[in-house]
């Protein structure tokens, strides 16, 4: 069996997802999660490309690769758990996190297998820069512009409180330490 360049491409690019991908949520110190995260993000990106899907890879790109785990690793940074190591889980939790994993799997196998894909017989749609602006910006019934703010919102609040919540705990922590002394 002879494999081409753009199949090589695609098993490497799903390998480096699930391998990182199980690091991301297995290792026990966080800023490694963060980092794997990371690979995993910009594989998906890859995988955006070899579909000429430019525009998600890029979003992929600067947006969740560049964007998000920045954040993520501010916030680490910001609450001062850089070395902290998480507690081993128990064998209880990890027998019942792969009996769930396990079933989702054959859930979602079966769905794929069992489903009827046809081919459409309408023209696909032409997208380009235009298309996609103007959907982002408009306010009728295809347009994403409250979504995209409400999103916006959400996503500050967060960070705000995540901010308020590290620093709390470093207060605390500082209180603690006085009244030891």
């Amino acid at each position: 069996m002879e494999y081409t360049g753009t199949q090589i491409m695609f098993y490497i690019f799903s390998a480096i997802i699930l391998v990182f991908s199980v690091l991301t949520v297995t290792s026990r110190r966080i800023l490694r999660s963060a980092t794997y995260l990371l690979f995993v993000l910009i594989a998906t990106a890859g995988l955006y490309f070899m579909l000429n899907f430019q525009f998600l890879a890029a979003v992929q790109l600067t947006l969740y690769a560049g964007g998000i785990v920045v954040l993520i690793i501010f916030s680490i940074l910001l609450t001062s758990h850089i070395s902290q190591k998480f507690e081993p889980i128990g064998k209880l939790k990890m027998i019942a996190s792969a009996l769930a994993t396990t079933a989702g799997a054959i859930l979602t196998i079966t769905v794929l297998l069992q489903y009827q894909f046809e081919a459409t017989s309408e023209a696909a749609i032409e997208v380009n820069m235009e298309t996609i602006g103007l959907s982002l910006l408009s306010y009728e019934k295809e347009g994403f512009v409250l979504p995209f703010e409400v999103i916006s919102i959400l996503l500050l609040a967060a960070m705000i409180g995540a901010i308020v919540i590290a620093k709390k705990s470093k207060e605390d922590t500082s209180i603690n330490q006085d009244n030891i002394q």
